[in-house]
């Protein structure tokens, strides 16, 4: 019997990887008719698109079986459920219905504009007027409705597909895209790895580059593991480039984690979204060795940098650093990916601001990590662990 079910789990884990590469095969035939770099917002909107479609078919059935049925088109009946209300030309069923129309671009972009007017949560997070922008062949963007329509969002909430499809394409979108791949997407063995280290069981979570929120993912996914409330953590982050804030919004918006990543996709060194901010948690993979980060005569006397040497513009690293230590919490712990070089520079102060940590009592460990676990760079990693 158990040799039994050792073999049925095998063969749907081998079908559910088969069932990814499908759809990615599928993806994959944009290629050509639209940049690598962009087809990544064109596939995860059509599946987040897919995902709230069937929570709302769901629930709309479920009020119906009610005997409330009079209600269907109350917003509010949704949204204390947890799930965003769509009029009936944002419903996923009305695009398969136009999938092979010349104007289903059009379709799609004004689907995803009524999605977001109709759900405050999702302002500033779904591509605006993107399908009808990138000229997609029809028959291809057609194909690829078809294929994310074969996934079944919520057979078994359990199973986080959606989350899976989302996981592996950041993956992959970041492996095709080779270096900016790294501004969206941390390795998923990394991000683990610093969540079982400092344990964020409760309190504020940070990330100021966060991405597509890889980490916010992975610590709603630790506390629950660890059998905690998922609601004894909040989540804060800034991203800069709006594309990537969009992604992240998406991702954690198909999980039903709430989190504040600002008004605005924003620099955070020149307009950080949560100025008044004390994390306990801060976790992040800063672009590394970021050069011309900021001129000589910008942030020189800023108060994240007080008691230490000022960042030198040729290199973000240890701005950072004390970006990341300005924001802690009395008790609060961070951990980062940085370049293996921020370990031993002595370059242009970052020496003294690194004595200075030390001497603070601030720096818990450091990690070096083995080599090509980054698909963006060859750049050898390790992992900083700062605690108050």
């Amino acid at each position: 019997m158990a040799k039994k079910s050792t073999a049925s789990k095998k063969k749907a884990t081998e079908s559910k990887k088969s069932f990814e590469q499908t759809l990615w095969d599928t993806a994959d035939k944009l290629r050509g008719t639209v940049e690598s770099s962009e087809y990544k917002h064109v596939v995860l909107s059509l599946i987040f698109l897919k995902f709230v479609s069937d929570r709302f078919e769901e629930r709309r059935q479920a009020i119906i079986d009610d005997g409330k049925g009079d209600y269907v088109d109350m917003v509010e009946f949704y949204t204390m459920k947890n799930v965003f209300y769509l009029p009936e030309d944002s419903r996923w069923s009305t695009i398969v219905a136009q999938a092979k129309q010349d104007d289903i671009a059009v379709r799609i972009d004004s689907a995803l504009h009524a999605v977001e007017k109709n759900n405050p949560s999702l302002k500033g997070a779904l591509p605006d007027n993107y399908f009808s922008r990138m000229g997609i062949d029809v028959a291809k963007l057609a194909a690829l409705i078809d294929s994310i329509n074969n996934i079944n969002t919520i057979a078994d909430s359990k199973e986080d597909v959606v989350g899976r499809v989302y996981e592996y394409f950041l993956g992959k979108f970041a492996a095709t895209e080779g270096k900016g791949g790294g501004e969206f997407y941390t390795p998923k063995c990394v991000v683990n790895l610093i969540a079982e280290m400092i344990e964020p069981y409760s309190g504020k979570i940070y990330d100021p580059c966060c991405g597509s929120g890889g980490m916010f993912v992975q610590s709603v996914k630790f506390v629950t593991s660890h059998s905690g409330n998922q609601k004894d953590i909040s989540i804060y982050g800034q991203e800069q480039t709006s594309t990537t804030y969009k992604l992240a919004k998406m991702n954690l918006a198909i999980r039903g984690i709430s989190g504040n990543l600002g008004d605005v996709p924003a620099d955070t060194f020149f307009k950080d979204q949560h100025p008044d901010l004390k994390a306990d948690y801060i976790m992040a993979n800063p672009p590394f060795n970021l050069k011309a980060w900021r001129a000589t005569d910008e942030l020189s006397d800023d108060p994240r940098w007080s008691g230490y040497e000022v960042p030198p513009t040729g290199n973000a690293n240890y701005g950072w650093i004390l970006h990341m230590v300005s924001k802690l919490s009395e008790n609060g712990i961070a951990g980062f990916v940085l370049a293996n070089g921020s370990m031993s520079t002595s370059t242009s102060g970052e020496g003294a601001i690194r004595q200075k940590l030390i001497e603070n009592d601030l720096i818990d460990c450091m990690i070096a990590l083995p080599g090509q676990l980054f698909y963006t760079t060859q750049i050898p990693v390790c992992l900083w662990f700062i605690t108050k």
